[in-house]
Protein backbone atom coordinates (compact mmCIF):
# COMPACT_ATOMS: atom_id res chain seq x y z
CA UNK A 1 0.00 0.00 0.00
CA UNK A 2 1.31 3.41 -0.95
CA UNK A 3 0.42 6.82 0.44
CA UNK A 4 -0.99 7.86 -2.92
CA UNK A 5 -3.56 5.08 -2.60
CA UNK A 6 -4.78 6.64 0.65
CA UNK A 7 -5.02 10.05 -0.99
CA UNK A 8 -6.91 8.61 -3.96
CA UNK A 9 -9.29 6.81 -1.61
CA UNK A 10 -10.03 9.91 0.47
CA UNK A 11 -10.69 12.10 -2.57
CA UNK A 12 -13.13 9.53 -3.97
CA UNK A 13 -14.81 9.34 -0.55
CA UNK A 14 -15.17 13.14 -0.45
CA UNK A 15 -16.45 13.47 -4.01
CA UNK A 16 -18.69 10.38 -3.96
CA UNK A 17 -17.94 9.84 -7.63
CA UNK A 18 -14.96 8.56 -9.59
CA UNK A 19 -15.28 11.08 -12.43
CA UNK A 20 -15.13 14.18 -10.20
CA UNK A 21 -12.41 12.61 -8.07
CA UNK A 22 -10.32 11.85 -11.17
CA UNK A 23 -10.70 15.43 -12.37
CA UNK A 24 -9.61 16.73 -8.97
CA UNK A 25 -6.60 14.43 -8.98
CA UNK A 26 -5.71 15.42 -12.58
CA UNK A 27 -5.91 11.83 -13.82
CA UNK A 28 -8.21 9.70 -15.93
CA UNK A 29 -11.20 7.94 -14.37
CA UNK A 30 -10.35 4.34 -15.43
CA UNK A 31 -6.87 4.31 -13.81
CA UNK A 32 -8.34 5.79 -10.63
CA UNK A 33 -11.04 3.10 -10.48
CA UNK A 34 -8.36 0.47 -11.03
CA UNK A 35 -6.18 1.85 -8.20
CA UNK A 36 -9.11 1.79 -5.76
CA UNK A 37 -9.98 -1.76 -6.79
CA UNK A 38 -6.34 -2.82 -6.24
CA UNK A 39 -6.42 -1.21 -2.79
CA UNK A 40 -9.58 -3.12 -1.89
CA UNK A 41 -8.03 -6.37 -3.07
CA UNK A 42 -4.92 -5.70 -0.98
CA UNK A 43 -6.80 -5.02 2.27
CA UNK A 44 -9.38 -7.74 1.65
CA UNK A 45 -12.66 -5.87 1.83
CA UNK A 46 -14.71 -3.34 -0.15
CA UNK A 47 -14.39 0.31 0.74
CA UNK A 48 -17.22 1.58 -1.45
CA UNK A 49 -20.66 0.48 -2.43
CA UNK A 50 -20.92 1.14 -6.17
CA UNK A 51 -24.17 2.88 -7.14
CA UNK A 52 -25.50 3.82 -10.59
CA UNK A 53 -24.56 7.47 -10.10
CA UNK A 54 -21.65 7.32 -7.72
CA UNK A 55 -20.24 5.55 -4.67
CA UNK A 56 -20.80 5.61 -0.92
CA UNK A 57 -18.51 4.33 1.81
CA UNK A 58 -19.21 0.97 3.38
CA UNK A 59 -19.10 0.79 7.18
CA UNK A 60 -15.59 -0.63 6.89
CA UNK A 61 -14.74 2.15 4.43
CA UNK A 62 -15.90 4.80 6.91
CA UNK A 63 -13.61 3.40 9.62
CA UNK A 64 -10.73 3.12 7.14
CA UNK A 65 -11.26 6.71 6.02
CA UNK A 66 -10.91 8.03 9.56
CA UNK A 67 -7.62 6.21 10.07
CA UNK A 68 -6.35 7.12 6.61
CA UNK A 69 -7.00 10.79 7.30
CA UNK A 70 -5.14 10.58 10.63
CA UNK A 71 -2.19 8.94 8.88
CA UNK A 72 -1.96 11.67 6.23
CA UNK A 73 -2.45 14.43 8.80
CA UNK A 74 0.29 12.93 10.96
CA UNK A 75 2.61 12.70 7.97
CA UNK A 76 1.95 16.34 7.10
CA UNK A 77 2.71 17.40 10.66
CA UNK A 78 5.91 15.34 10.67
CA UNK A 79 7.07 16.90 7.40
CA UNK A 80 6.27 20.40 8.64
CA UNK A 81 8.09 19.82 11.94
CA UNK A 82 11.15 18.45 10.13
CA UNK A 83 11.06 21.40 7.72
CA UNK A 84 11.00 23.84 10.64
CA UNK A 85 13.98 22.06 12.20
CA UNK A 86 15.82 22.24 8.87
CA UNK A 87 15.05 25.97 8.65
CA UNK A 88 16.27 26.48 12.21
CA UNK A 89 12.89 27.65 13.51
CA UNK A 90 12.76 24.94 16.18
CA UNK A 91 15.29 22.53 17.65
CA UNK A 92 18.26 22.86 19.96
CA UNK A 93 21.36 25.03 19.61
CA UNK A 94 24.46 24.19 21.67
CA UNK A 95 26.86 27.12 22.12
CA UNK A 96 30.36 26.82 23.54
CA UNK A 97 31.79 29.81 25.43
CA UNK A 98 35.22 30.50 26.82
CA UNK A 99 34.93 32.24 30.19
CA UNK A 100 36.32 35.55 28.92
CA UNK A 101 34.16 35.51 25.77
CA UNK A 102 31.06 35.12 27.93
CA UNK A 103 31.77 38.52 29.53
CA UNK A 104 31.78 40.38 26.23
CA UNK A 105 28.47 42.28 25.88
CA UNK A 106 28.22 41.31 22.21
CA UNK A 107 28.08 37.62 23.16
CA UNK A 108 25.26 38.00 25.63
CA UNK A 109 23.37 40.41 23.37
CA UNK A 110 23.58 38.06 20.39
CA UNK A 111 22.30 35.06 22.35
CA UNK A 112 19.56 37.06 24.09
CA UNK A 113 18.30 38.64 20.84
CA UNK A 114 18.39 35.33 18.97
CA UNK A 115 16.31 33.70 21.71
CA UNK A 116 13.81 36.57 21.55
CA UNK A 117 13.41 36.17 17.80
CA UNK A 118 13.35 32.36 17.91
CA UNK A 119 11.66 31.32 21.16
CA UNK A 120 11.08 27.75 19.91
CA UNK A 121 14.83 27.09 19.65
CA UNK A 122 16.31 25.71 22.85
CA UNK A 123 19.78 27.08 23.68
CA UNK A 124 22.35 25.15 25.72
CA UNK A 125 25.53 26.89 26.92
CA UNK A 126 28.77 25.05 27.68
CA UNK A 127 31.89 26.67 29.16
CA UNK A 128 35.07 25.61 27.35
CA UNK A 129 38.65 26.74 26.98
CA UNK A 130 40.06 27.59 23.56
CA UNK A 131 41.85 24.26 23.30
CA UNK A 132 38.56 22.36 23.72
CA UNK A 133 36.58 24.30 21.11
CA UNK A 134 37.80 22.53 17.97
CA UNK A 135 37.42 19.11 19.55
CA UNK A 136 33.86 19.77 20.71
CA UNK A 137 32.85 21.27 17.36
CA UNK A 138 34.34 18.33 15.45
CA UNK A 139 32.49 15.87 17.68
CA UNK A 140 29.17 17.70 17.31
CA UNK A 141 29.00 18.30 21.07
CA UNK A 142 28.58 22.02 20.40
CA UNK A 143 27.30 23.65 17.21
CA UNK A 144 28.99 27.07 17.43
CA UNK A 145 31.37 28.71 19.88
CA UNK A 146 32.50 32.13 21.06
CA UNK A 147 36.17 32.34 21.98
CA UNK A 148 38.98 34.81 21.95
CA UNK A 149 41.82 33.52 19.79
CA UNK A 150 41.69 30.06 18.19
CA UNK A 151 44.40 27.53 19.02
CA UNK A 152 44.61 26.36 15.40
CA UNK A 153 42.60 27.16 12.28
CA UNK A 154 41.61 23.82 10.66
CA UNK A 155 40.04 23.97 7.17
CA UNK A 156 36.78 22.38 8.29
CA UNK A 157 36.03 25.24 10.70
CA UNK A 158 35.24 28.88 9.99
CA UNK A 159 36.31 31.76 12.23
CA UNK A 160 34.71 35.20 12.17
CA UNK A 161 36.24 38.01 14.25
CA UNK A 162 33.39 40.07 15.67
CA UNK A 163 35.35 42.56 17.76
CA UNK A 164 38.82 43.62 18.89
CA UNK A 165 39.02 45.09 22.38
CA UNK A 166 41.97 46.31 24.45
CA UNK A 167 43.55 44.24 27.20
CA UNK A 168 43.73 45.71 30.68
CA UNK A 169 46.05 45.07 33.61
CA UNK A 170 44.58 43.68 36.83
CA UNK A 171 46.41 44.84 39.95
CA UNK A 172 45.68 44.12 43.60
CA UNK A 173 44.34 47.02 45.61
CA UNK A 174 47.12 48.97 47.29
CA UNK A 175 49.68 48.03 44.63
CA UNK A 176 52.58 50.56 44.45
CA UNK A 177 51.75 51.37 40.83
CA UNK A 178 48.39 52.70 42.03
CA UNK A 179 49.85 55.01 44.68
CA UNK A 180 49.85 58.07 42.44
CA UNK A 181 46.91 57.07 40.26
CA UNK A 182 43.98 59.26 41.21
CA UNK A 183 42.11 58.73 37.97
CA UNK A 184 38.99 56.60 38.05
CA UNK A 185 40.54 54.76 35.11
CA UNK A 186 44.25 54.46 35.96
CA UNK A 187 46.81 53.70 33.28
CA UNK A 188 50.05 51.80 33.56
CA UNK A 189 52.84 51.11 31.12
CA UNK A 190 53.49 47.50 30.28
CA UNK A 191 57.18 47.82 31.06
CA UNK A 192 56.27 48.92 34.60
CA UNK A 193 55.25 45.28 35.20
CA UNK A 194 58.75 43.95 34.49
CA UNK A 195 59.35 42.85 38.11
CA UNK A 196 55.84 41.51 38.75
CA UNK A 197 54.73 37.90 39.08
CA UNK A 198 52.35 37.17 36.20
CA UNK A 199 49.27 34.95 36.50
CA UNK A 200 48.19 33.68 33.08
CA UNK A 201 45.72 31.19 31.68
CA UNK A 202 47.53 27.92 31.05
CA UNK A 203 49.27 27.76 27.70
CA UNK A 204 47.36 24.61 26.51
CA UNK A 205 44.04 26.28 27.28
CA UNK A 206 44.69 29.62 25.57
CA UNK A 207 47.99 29.43 23.71
CA UNK A 208 47.19 32.32 21.36
CA UNK A 209 46.62 34.93 24.04
CA UNK A 210 49.40 33.49 26.21
CA UNK A 211 51.85 33.98 23.33
CA UNK A 212 50.55 37.48 22.59
CA UNK A 213 51.16 38.59 26.16
CA UNK A 214 54.70 37.17 26.21
CA UNK A 215 55.47 38.82 22.85
CA UNK A 216 54.17 42.23 23.99
CA UNK A 217 56.23 42.03 27.18
CA UNK A 218 59.39 41.21 25.24
CA UNK A 219 58.70 44.12 22.90
CA UNK A 220 58.40 46.29 26.02
CA UNK A 221 61.89 45.19 27.01
CA UNK A 222 61.42 42.36 29.51
CA UNK A 223 60.60 38.68 29.76
CA UNK A 224 57.67 38.21 32.16
CA UNK A 225 57.95 35.95 35.17
CA UNK A 226 54.94 33.63 34.81
CA UNK A 227 54.61 32.58 38.43
CA UNK A 228 51.26 30.81 38.14
CA UNK A 229 49.06 29.37 35.42
CA UNK A 230 45.32 29.00 35.93
CA UNK A 231 42.54 27.22 33.99
CA UNK A 232 40.32 30.32 33.59
CA UNK A 233 40.79 34.08 33.56
CA UNK A 234 38.36 34.39 36.45
CA UNK A 235 40.71 32.25 38.52
CA UNK A 236 43.55 34.60 37.67
CA UNK A 237 41.57 37.67 38.77
CA UNK A 238 40.74 36.00 42.06
CA UNK A 239 44.40 35.19 42.67
CA UNK A 240 45.33 38.80 41.95
CA UNK A 241 42.91 39.88 44.68
CA UNK A 242 44.97 37.84 47.17
CA UNK A 243 48.15 39.70 46.19
CA UNK A 244 49.83 36.74 44.48
CA UNK A 245 50.57 38.59 41.23
CA UNK A 246 49.12 40.54 38.31
CA UNK A 247 47.34 39.51 35.16
CA UNK A 248 46.03 40.87 31.87
CA UNK A 249 42.48 40.31 30.64
CA UNK A 250 40.18 41.67 27.90
CA UNK A 251 38.60 44.98 28.90
CA UNK A 252 35.06 43.56 28.97
CA UNK A 253 36.06 41.39 31.92
CA UNK A 254 35.92 44.52 34.06
CA UNK A 255 32.23 43.61 34.27
CA UNK A 256 33.39 40.97 36.76
CA UNK A 257 33.43 42.91 40.03
CA UNK A 258 36.04 41.17 42.11
CA UNK A 259 36.70 42.76 45.47
CA UNK A 260 40.36 43.63 46.01
CA UNK A 261 41.45 44.32 42.42
CA UNK A 262 41.83 47.39 40.21
CA UNK A 263 41.57 47.28 36.43
CA UNK A 264 44.05 49.57 34.65
CA UNK A 265 44.32 50.61 31.04
CA UNK A 266 47.56 49.93 29.21
CA UNK A 267 49.44 52.91 27.87
CA UNK A 268 50.47 52.77 24.27
CA UNK A 269 52.59 51.83 22.33
CA UNK A 270 52.43 48.39 23.97
CA UNK A 271 48.65 48.14 24.02
CA UNK A 272 47.39 44.58 23.67
CA UNK A 273 44.10 43.64 22.06
CA UNK A 274 41.86 40.60 22.43
CA UNK A 275 39.58 39.42 19.63
CA UNK A 276 36.08 38.03 20.07
CA UNK A 277 35.69 35.21 17.57
CA UNK A 278 32.68 33.19 16.46
CA UNK A 279 33.64 29.73 15.20
CA UNK A 280 31.51 27.05 13.58
CA UNK A 281 31.82 24.12 11.12
CA UNK A 282 32.34 25.22 7.55
CA UNK A 283 29.48 22.88 6.62
CA UNK A 284 26.67 23.29 9.16
CA UNK A 285 24.18 20.44 9.45
CA UNK A 286 22.13 21.90 12.31
CA UNK A 287 19.40 24.27 11.10
CA UNK A 288 19.31 26.33 14.30
CA UNK A 289 23.10 26.74 14.20
CA UNK A 290 22.97 27.87 10.59
CA UNK A 291 20.29 30.43 11.42
CA UNK A 292 22.29 31.65 14.45
CA UNK A 293 25.49 32.11 12.45
CA UNK A 294 23.58 33.99 9.75
CA UNK A 295 21.95 36.17 12.42
CA UNK A 296 25.25 37.02 14.15
CA UNK A 297 27.07 37.75 10.90
CA UNK A 298 24.25 40.00 9.72
CA UNK A 299 23.72 41.97 12.92
CA UNK A 300 27.10 41.93 14.69
CA UNK A 301 29.78 41.54 12.02
CA UNK A 302 30.20 45.31 11.65
CA UNK A 303 31.56 45.44 15.20
CA UNK A 304 34.66 43.48 14.26
CA UNK A 305 37.67 43.51 12.05
CA UNK A 306 36.81 40.74 9.59
CA UNK A 307 37.41 37.05 9.25
CA UNK A 308 40.28 35.08 10.64
CA UNK A 309 39.72 32.27 8.17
Amino acid sequence: MELRHLRYFLVVAEEGQFTRAASRLAMQQPPLSQQIRLLEEEIGFELFERLPRGVVLTDAGKAFAEDAQRILDGLHQSVERAARIARGEIGTLSIGLTSSASFHPLTTEAIREFRRLHPDVGVDLTELNAAEVNERLAGGLVHVAFLRKPVVVPPDLSFVVLDEEPMVVVLPEGHPLLARKRSREPEVELRALANEDFILVRRPGAPGMYADILTACREAGFSPNVAREVPRMLSGIKLVSTGLGVTLVPASMQRYSQVGVVYCRLKKPHALTAPLTLTFPSTISNGAASRFVEFVREHFRDAGAGTAA
